[in-house]
């Protein structure tokens, strides 16, 4: 895969989990059906909305392997390496190596909440020696404790195959400046989701991004929409995609909320894996509030 090759709506898949904590794998390919259908162009393996703190490197490979099985061709598939070791992280770069995925997801060193240039520069230095797949940067503050400086993302950019950037950046100056200065080195690709449309115009090659499984507007066609003239179809779907954030980022311990929104859209997501606990009582009434008022139709 090429930065050419990331674009568009790259969704990360939930992780359907059963009661007893078990994966289930024919919901999976079916929410892997689901987001095709949708307009996906790749999709990401074991990201936040895949619970990827909850699964070891040999469910990550497996993962993999039914991804490439359901998409025979169709879709590109990433996975995400991201660990606060350099061991865990190697073991999960192999693990998609030897089930045939086509790209890696990384962000820094996560749980120590900071790096500095050093360590930042070696981690993804030793990330680059130990594979030949090509690797999309990650940049979540929020999952981080910092974020990447565009200085440094140019750094590593120049310095290794990357091809593209995850860029969850909640300031909007910051994807302005990202987007000047790199868009057309790599694949900028918008994280928050009131951020996507906006971010086309300014020359964003794609998203990767929670809420878009849910808008009345196809994914597949936000990139059009984002970057002609606003109208009553870019409005609504930004309207759409702002209180779809605000609500699932705002409900119970991430994805809890997602994967209800999810089931209540008749898509298998099953329940979160421990430590997380699925959503109940006035936080799944929230989410059907929200659909109402957002003319979402659910079951």
């Amino acid at each position: 895969m090429n930065k050419d090759d990331l674009h568009g709506y790259v969704p990360a898949i939930a992780t359907p989990f059963s009661a007893k904590g078990e994966i289930m794998e024919d919901a999976f390919v079916e929410l892997f059906e689901f987001l095709i259908g949708r307009g996906a162009t790749s999709i990401c393996i074991a990201g936040d909305n895949g619970e990827s703190w909850a699964l070891t490197a040999a469910e990550r490979g497996r993962l993999v392997r039914l991804a490439k099985d359901t998409s025979r061709g169709r879709v590109g598939v990433m996975m995400g390496i991201s660990a606060p070791t350099i061991e865990a992280c190697l073991g999960y770069v192999r693990a998609a190596e030897e089930n045939g995925a086509d790209v890696l997801l990384s962000m820094p060193q996560t749980y120590v909440l900071k790096a500095s240039e050093a360590e930042l520069m070696a981690r993804f230095d030793k990330i680059s020696a130990a594979t030949g797949l090509p690797l999309v940067l990650y940049n979540s503050p929020r999952r981080m404790g910092f974020s990447l400086t565009v200085d440094q993302t140019e750094t590593l950019v120049n310095a290794h195959n990357v091809i593209g950037i995850k860029e969850s950046q909640r300031d909007f100056f910051y994807h302005t400046h990202l987007l000047a200065r790199l868009g057309g080195k790599m694949s900028v690709m918008t994280g928050p989701c009131h951020y996507i449309l906006p971010a086309f115009a300014l020359g964003a090659k794609g998203f990767i991004a929670t809420g878009p499984e849910f808008t009345d507007l196809f994914p597949s066609q936000m990139q059009k929409v984002g970057t002609s003239a606003p109208d009553e179809t870019y409005r609504k779907a930004h309207y759409q995609l702002t209180v779809i954030y605000e609500t699932l980022m705002g409900t119970g311990t991430w994805p809890a909320a997602f994967k209800a929104a999810l089931n209540l859209i008749g898509q298998p997501a099953g329940v979160p894996r421990d430590p997380v606990l699925p959503l109940s009582g006035q936080d799944l009434d929230k989410i059907r509030r929200t659909f109402d008022v957002l003319g979402i139709s659910y079951r």
